[in-house]
């Protein structure tokens, strides 16, 4: 639906020539890397009690699988996943992998049931920044996966840089080991796709794949959330994403704005409790010590922030009626408080400064909102941003002598 009393998205999205043309399903299950792709963010450290604390919480929005980390990294790592297993999560618990037996031995002995098995899956990739020999690297693919099938192990074939690579080397990659998979992870890992490329791709992909198929889109080019959704538009199943989009270079598809876009703009559905997406948010904000741009799309400060007067006029009459006439949902669909809050700058109008005065407790006549609204700008100009609360009052007590 594209109007409802929490969301009034355009109608377009819903017509029956565009939902004919998607061929969408039902319901996208979301794999959030946070705790390992997102800490590959330079200057990025979890801790294990806050990895756990990490784990929790996403589980508590409905993330269907948590990729833990990888184990290799550090003894603080195996300890953090084999930690996170032990909470009981309803959330599938994975941990990452590279095709090395050594790799499968300490995912077992970290509990997970499964893990996310890397190979570099276009031949220039191997030949460059691996150095690897090719029929080496199938060879050890092919090994690794036996091995943890053998294990009991859940596997999802993580191929990386698939995006740039031939698509008959490509299949080659991925038939060496489609019987062992239980699902394939398309990587776009330079997030070198073009959204109509991408459906096409993973369109493709699902001609010659008969499992599960997975996207993982990096932010290089701002289309990650846009790759995201044209992979399942494609047939994709499961979408790869991290809390705030945090990830190496430019980071990945943000777990909070895949949401809203699938289950608002193409209407599929999601297991994420939407309520509970900015206080995760927050959560990871805090511990990844990553500040989050205000203008960042869902969670972001200027979400529930005005300054404009035309804005502001449009808020307060709207707000006791229908606030979605000018928002494209409430904020409280992902857990933000209802009001918005009125800032005093340059762009500000008498409405601003009518309604603070009121929040302020403060009556001046119409003549005297008017010399505000003047001293109002000049000073906002003066220090390039809107006022404080007490730097107004400061004004106020300055303009009317009070």
């Amino acid at each position: 639906m594209f109007e409802t009393s929490q969301w009034f998205v355009s109608p377009y999205n819903y017509v029956d020539e565009v939902r004919k043309k998607l061929s969408l399903p039902e319901k996208v299950y979301i794999h959030d890397t946070t705790l390992r792709d997102g800490e590959q963010q330079p200057n990025v450290v979890f801790r294990k009690d806050e990895k756990v604390e990490i784990a929790v919480a996403l589980d508590e929005a409905g993330v269907d699988f948590i990729e833990a980390g990888l184990p290799a990294v550090s003894r603080e790592d195996f300890e953090a996943i084999k930690a996170i297993v032990k909470q009981g999560l309803k959330a599938k618990v994975l941990s990452f992998s590279r095709c090395l037996k050594e790799d499968v031995d300490l995912a077992l002995k970290a509990d997970v049931p499964g893990v996310v098995m890397e190979l570099p899956s276009s031949e220039h990739i191997i030949k460059y920044a691996y150095r690897w020999d090719v029929g080496k690297a199938l060879e050890r693919s092919r090994e690794a996966l036996e091995y943890a099938k053998q294990h009991g192990l859940y596997v999802k074939f993580f191929t990386i840089d698939a995006t740039r690579s031939d698509v008959s080397f490509l299949k080659k990659v991925i038939d060496n080991v489609k019987d062992l998979m239980d699902a394939l992870v398309l990587a776009d890992t330079f997030g070198v796709m073009s959204p109509y490329a991408m459906e096409y791709f993973v369109r493709m992909i699902k001609g010659f794949v008969n499992k599960s198929l997975e996207v993982h889109a990096h932010n290089d080019f701002g289309l990650a959330v846009a790759n995201s959704l044209a992979a399942v538009v494609g047939g994709a199943s499961t979408v790869h994403v991290t809390v705030n989009g945090l990830g190496e270079r430019s980071g990945n598809a943000a777990l909070e704005e895949v949401v809203l876009a699938l289950e608002l703009l193409l209407g599929v559905k999601t297991n994420i409790k939407k309520e509970r997406l900015y206080e995760l948010s927050k959560l990871v904000e805090r511990l990844s010590g990553v500040k989050l741009q205000p203008q960042k799309a869902v969670v972001g400060d200027n979400i529930t922030r005005v300054e404009s007067g035309i804005l502001t006029d449009w808020w307060f009459n709207v707000k006791d009626v229908k606030p979605t006439e000018i928002l494209p949902y409430i904020p409280t669909l992902v857990g933000r408080k209802a009001e918005l809050t009125i800032l005093l700058g340059k762009k500000s109008g008498k409405r601003n400064v009518v309604e603070k005065l009121r929040e302020l407790g403060i009556s001046v006549s119409d003549d005297e909102v008017i010399q505000l609204l003047t001293k109002l700008k000049e000073r906002a100009i003066e220090l390039k941003r809107a006022l404080t609360d007490e730097e107004f009052k400061e004004l106020v007590r300055e303009v009317l002598k009070k």
